[in-house]
């Protein structure tokens, strides 16, 4: 699939309908990612390509009652998703933004954190759009790139070889990260799961 904005949010738009059937067992996993972020009550945090939101309710319960959840998606169809699920507003879990996180309607500095599942392969420039998510947070606030599942078993699962120029490898996402303004401080790349944690740097 491309990475082109208008090629994304096709392929999801089609998809949108019957995304969360397809993995339906994915909620520990987002939850213990979320987790790993270390929200505190009170904290902002963005949901960047949220989807059908699956992480925003695990994102509410960390920052509690006065704490703010955005999750922003270019495609409508999985925004309709998410609230037909119930994940938006106070009686769900967040706000919903439509919106490209590479141009995102957001102050600077704003957001304790920012989640990105299954994100950072659908940037049409990485950098820009890590840099992006980058102004839109506090200095020290946290980056939590994740995926379900890790890299070599996304691939097997899509009938594809890794290869040593895949983004989401630490060797090309340490650099990456760094020129976009975060800094990469712990990186698991399992079966079960996968996860960037990135700091702002002032």
């Amino acid at each position: 699939m491309s990475d082109d904005p208008t090629d994304v949010r096709a392929f999801f738009a089609t998809r949108a309908a019957g995304w969360d059937s397809r993995f339906p067992d994915d909620g520990p996993a987002y939850a213990a990612a979320v987790a790993e972020l270390g929200l505190r009550p009170g904290d902002a945090v963005l949901d960047a390509g949220c989807g059908t939101g699956r992480a925003l309710p695990p994102l509410r319960t960390a920052v509690g009652p006065s704490g703010t959840v955005i999750g922003a998606d270019l495609t409508p169809e999985m925004l309709a998703e998410a609230v037909r699920a119930g994940r938006r507003g106070p009686g769900g879990a967040g706000a919903l933004l439509l919106a490209d996180v590479g141009r995102l309607p957001l102050r600077d500095g704003g957001l304790d954190a920012v989640f990105g599942a299954g994100l950072v392969s659908h940037l049409a420039d990485p950098v820009a759009g890590l840099r992006e998510l980058a102004r839109v947070v506090r200095p020290g606030g946290r980056l939590a790139l994740f995926h379900p599942i890790g890299r070599a078993a996304l691939a097997a699962r899509h009938g594809r070889q890794l290869t040593p120029d895949d983004l989401r490898a630490e060797p090309r996402l340490r650099p990456v990260l760094a020129e976009a303004g975060w800094r990469l401080v712990s990186y698991a790349d399992e079966d079960a799961r996968y996860l960037a944690l990135a700091v702002r740097e002032a």
